[in-house]
């Protein structure tokens, strides 16, 4: 299943973003407002959970400074990614957009499909707001 956000647009350059992005404390701020934990397990990985829903950690994956960030997944049953991409639009301009990819059963897909395709885009937006 793979899932993108809109592209959003931030007065920021690329490098700005890629280093915000980087220190994964910074997706607290990120998070959709119904956040039940957000909890820094080192300085590459975290824990959260959404109410109602399983704590899911994830950990920075791979990084391409300052095109890409990859998160994945951390243990647990489900094998996913998510990845920020982030295009220089001018100095001070750039574009992110963030998709999710992961390997589910068709039953587990059409469960998750429309929380993480609000949660996706909820981090995206949230973005501009938090650098």
């Amino acid at each position: 299943m793979n899932l993108e956000s809109p592209k959003i647009t931030i007065s920021k350059s690329a490098e700005n973003v890629f280093d915000f992005l980087s220190d994964v404390k910074n997706f607290e701020a990120l998070m959709p407002e119904n956040i039940s934990k957000f909890e820094l397990l080192s300085d590459d990985k975290f824990i959260f959970a959404l109410s109602g829903m399983p704590e899911i950690v994830l950990q920075k994956k791979e990084v391409d400074p300052p095109k890409s960030i990859t998160l994945g997944a951390a243990g647990g049953k489900l094998d996913f990614s998510l990845q920020a991409t982030i295009a220089s639009i001018k100095d001070n301009e750039s574009e992110v957009q963030l998709a999710f990819s992961g390997d589910f059963n068709p039953m587990m897909a059409m469960m998750i499909k429309g929380p993480i395709s609000k949660f996706i885009e909820t981090l995206a937006i949230n973005i501009p707001k938090a650098i």
